[in-house]
């Protein structure tokens, strides 16, 4: 599992967990989003710019 804060959000991943490749996003410990990073389509939740900026921020430093 990989938990990597950033700009207020918690971002998790789980390592071997279902197909498609997604993210988890929380914000004040309640979900917000879980988004497909495969196809980059929102699998529950709402999109943000920001939030689709800090998600493009860590896929590029591979942290996602």
């Amino acid at each position: 599992m990989a938990k990597i804060r950033r700009g207020g959000y918690l971002f998790i991943t789980w390592k071997g967990d279902h197909d498609p490749k997604h993210v988890h996003v929380f914000k004040d410990s309640r979900a917000v989003l879980k988004w497909n990073l495969d196809n980059r389509v929102v699998m529950s939740g709402k999109i943000t710019p920001r939030l689709l900026r800090l998600i493009d921020q860590l896929s590029k430093e591979r942290k996602l």
